[in-house]
């Protein structure tokens, strides 16, 4: 008599043979898929002069998602190429930026800033932190 195992009906990821249902249509699972798509993004962005807008038109891709590896600093815009349709500025000083949320002089006075302690009121010793 064969024993059916847990992972009979199962398949593996061709990159990181994470664990994948037999129906599972592709060979990559999601997490390889979105790197091996942010690769040739990548490689994109670096034969060409491009915005986010020809990326995201050039792959089938929301904007929001090329924004989004904007932001989180995966690909940025070359410095000499000004981004011609949407420029990024720091949203705490409004500089001109080329990729996150932040210039490097506000994320360093952000990440070494740990907050204040100041005196509430007279008359009141205790210290207040304030973030």
């Amino acid at each position: 008599m064969k024993h059916s195992g847990l992972f009979d009906n199962m398949k593996e990821c061709t990159v990181c043979h994470r664990p994948l249902s037999q129906d599972y249509e592709k060979d990559l699972c999601p997490v390889c898929e979105e790197n091996e798509l942010f690769n040739r993004v990548k490689d994109f962005i670096r034969e060409r002069d491009v915005t986010e807008y020809q990326v995201a038109e050039q792959f089938q891709l929301p904007l929001r998602k090329v924004k989004g590896w904007i932001k989180e600093g995966r690909i940025e815009y070359k410095e000499e190429m000004k981004p011609s349709i949407e420029s990024l500025r720091c949203a705490e000083c409004g500089e001109p930026i080329t990729f996150g949320t932040y210039c490097q002089k506000c994320f360093k006075v952000k990440n070494t800033t740990k907050g204040t302690f100041v005196i509430q009121k007279k008359g009141d010793d205790r210290m207040r932190f304030l973030e």
